[in-house]
């Protein structure tokens, strides 16, 4: 799982990118208890939901004619202008170059070799999410591309991940760690064929964050009276844990966990 040192190449950041930051914050306001910390005009409007004080993702306002609503999973990078280089190397391209925000960190965009989109952050002063692994917050990252394989060579190259291939009833799973680890529980997320998850075809690639709760069931209820749709309902997956998929209110997808507990 999630490591709060935030090694490289591991998720260090997320964000949602919306047309409306009020009626998204009422909707995670509702889910998941989170507040939002108002961005000033030095950020230009760019948000943080925060749960117990904590920091937990960004948000910022996406008009529906620059993109569609969605989550933004980040990596951490101690050099992002080196990773930009090698994501170029590995056959991705730039959705804006790196840039610094302010005193905080260094960040890029970036869409891989499969076509789904990813960002880079390297810390300054803003060292990376403030809680993960919680109830309410980020623990787990799911890739849906058309190649996994390709995929998986792509982030090797740029990030040295290592892979893990496991089969399911269902299909095929390929986990993934942060380079030089050996332990499956330096894992924060996989890669899926896009084509094995009808729920998640339609949005073509994209990383899906998922969320621990303490009940999926409740959460799904929850999401549907805040305004968002269940896209794959409540199941239960052998030693992993209950999972279920969810649109939120503006459509942005993301996912919820109550993982198994640890042995």
């Amino acid at each position: 799982m999630l490591d709060p040192a935030f090694v490289t190449g591991a998720p260090n950041w997320i964000d949602l990118g919306t047309p409306d930051v009020e009626a998204a914050t009422a909707f995670y306001g509702g889910l998941f208890g989170w507040e939002l910390v108002p961005g000033g005009p030095e950020t230009g409007g760019y948000g943080m939901y925060q749960l117990r004080g904590k920091t937990v993702a960004g948000v910022m306002t996406v008009p529906p004619e620059q993109g569609k609503p969605a989550w933004s999973v980040y990596f951490q990078t101690p050099d992002a202008d080196a990773t930009a280089r090698s994501v170029e190397q590995a056959g991705g391209t730039a959705a804006f170059a790196p840039m610094d925000v302010l005193d905080y960190g260094r960040m890029g965009g970036f869409t891989d070799s499969t076509g789904a989109y990813f960002g880079v952050w390297q810390p300054g002063t803003n060292t990376g999410l403030g809680m993960i692994m919680e109830s309410g917050s980020l623990i787990w990252s799911e890739l849906y591309t058309p190649d996994v394989p390709a995929a998986a060579a792509f982030f090797h190259t740029v990030f040295g991940w290592q892979t893990q291939d496991m089969s399911y009833p269902d299909g095929s799973y390929t986990v993934v760690r942060p380079a030089g680890t050996e332990s499956e529980e330096a894992s924060f997320g996989g890669l899926v064929p896009l084509d094995e998850v009808p729920s998640q075809a339609e949005a073509g690639p994209h990383w899906l964050p998922y969320f621990a709760v303490d009940d999926v069931d409740a959460a799904a209820a929850a999401a549907e009276r805040l305004g968002g749709r269940v896209t794959a309902a409540a199941s239960d997956v052998p030693e992993v844990g209950r999972i279920a998929t969810f649109a939120d209110a503006a459509g942005a997808a993301f996912a919820v966990i109550k993982p198994v507990p640890m042995s």
